[in-house]
């Protein structure tokens, strides 16, 4: 099984492109994206059967196909999920490549202040694009299976099903299968699970991940007779009462119900600039906007209506209702904070992010991030550092220039001593500043 996973790393590289693609990919490739390294990976011993069929059944239900039994060749299971993750991969570019040339028609793409958006694994630490990220992270899940079989089964469970109410209740429903075990071991009937059960079927089967972590509990699919039926039913057993084993099993129940749902997170790709006149020049990539390509002509097309707009009588209601549209226009914004000597930090955000998420980026990029400071966007408007408000809520998307200034009573102290600090920015960031084209 290590081997075949192994293979269809090697197979995916070929044909998938772009940062962070291939889980050991060297980022050094890739002048735009960096992979963050972390620590190696400890060698693990072969997996073991129980973990070989879990990872079979995982592959298997890519495509919502029936199960495959453990004596299915695993030429087969390489090609299944081979394929899926290929047509996820080739969707996922395509959709990306259309919305890059549709994009291309409202902005020179040469031109962008930023190439685009990208992501970071919590799993593996590659860089991804929007599209790359999905489709990782679900390759990465299930190479966890080589490792831990119950972590794997706990991550598909949380981050493959988008309906949360279904998750919790088909982790109710399994977490009460543990419990009447361990409160009676011995009786068989609590061992036996009937997959044509009502409650099986509508709470537990349409939840991806589900039969993978009752498996890595020790369940197994066997065929039995059923009293008063001609044809035998397919039940998932556990066959052997371990008492050693039932402080494992809560334990696992513990691990499902604290689970949580992978997620890439967004990498703010911090880039400090030089001063420059063109500080508040910002051209975006099409991610920036919750919008396709048409409708950002269309709104081009209403801002020159702007001045009539402007001229009628509207009342409150109705102008916050017209904010809120244009706050919902934007997933992304680029924040841009010009320093006191000048130069420029910049990083990317979500636009529904704290303000305090933009304190603590730009107190993480500075060599005294230790001292009080203040931010101040346009209008002299003066922003909070507890201020527990999203920056689209602030009208700080798509893209703003903000002003920093030290909190002057303390730079004072601080001047007086004689400790004024030659540079603010941390020397990583100096290492790769450049200039504002």
């Amino acid at each position: 099984m290590k081997k075949l996973f192994e293979d269809i790393k090697k197979d995916l590289k070929f044909k998938s492109a772009g940062p962070g693609k291939k889980l050991t990919e060297d980022g050094s490739s890739k002048p735009h994206v960096v992979q963050s390294s972390g620590p190696a990976k400890p060698c693990h011993a072969a997996p073991t059967e129980g973990a070989q069929k879990a990872g079979a059944a995982a592959l298997a239900r890519i495509e919502g196909q029936p199960r495959p039994r453990v004596q299915t060749s695993q030429d087969v299971i390489r090609l299944q999920v081979k394929r899926e993750l290929e047509e996820e991969a080739v969707a996922a570019a395509e959709k990306e490549n259309t919305t890059a040339v549709e994009g291309s028609n409202v902005k020179d793409l040469a031109f962008l202040s930023v190439t685009g958006v990208y992501f970071t694994c919590p799993l593996t630490g590659a860089t991804l694009t929007k599209s790359e990220r999905d489709v990782h992270i679900k390759e990465a899940i299930f190479m966890r299976f080589e490792e831990d079989v119950v972590e794997a089964s706990v991550m598909m469970v949380h981050t493959f099903n988008k309906d949360r109410e279904k998750v919790k209740a088909a982790v109710d429903i399994i977490s009460k299968y543990i419990e009447n075990i361990c409160k009676n071991p011995t009786e068989e009937k609590y061992r036996k699970i009937k997959l044509s059960n009502k409650v099986f079927q509508e709470k537990v089967k349409t939840v991806e991940g589900s039969r993978e972590f009752l498996e890595a509990m020790g369940f197994q699919s066997i065929m039995l007779d059923v009293e008063g039926q001609e044809e035998s039913e397919e039940f998932l057993v556990l066959m052997a009462h371990d008492p050693e084993s039932l402080e494992v099993k809560k334990e696992s129940r513990d691990r499902l119900q604290r689970g949580e749902p992978v997620r890439a997170q967004l990498d703010r790709q911090p880039q400090a600039f030089r001063p420059s006149p063109n500080a508040m020049r910002f051209e975006l990539p099409p991610e920036f906007y919750n919008l396709t390509a048409e409708e950002l002509k269309r709104e081009q097309q209403q801002k020159n209506e702007v001045v009539d707009k402007n001229a009628m009588l509207r009342t409150k209601a109705m102008r916050e209702r017209e904010e809120q549209r244009e706050r919902r226009k934007y997933n992304y914004t680029l924040l841009r904070v010009r320093l006191p000597d000048g130069n420029i930090l910049q990083g990317t955000f979500l636009a529904w992010d704290k303000v305090s998420v933009l304190f603590q980026f730009v107190r993480d990029s500075l060599v005294d991030g230790w001292q009080p400071f203040e931010l101040v966007a346009p209008g002299g408007h003066k922003l909070q550092e507890d201020q527990e408000v999203a920056l689209n809520e602030c009208s700080l998307v798509p893209a703003v220039l903000l002003t920093f200034s030290w909190d002057a009573a303390v730079q004072a102290d601080i001047v007086a001593a004689g400790g004024k600090s030659p540079a603010l920015l941390k020397p990583e960031l100096l290492e790769n500043i450049q200039t504002l084209s």
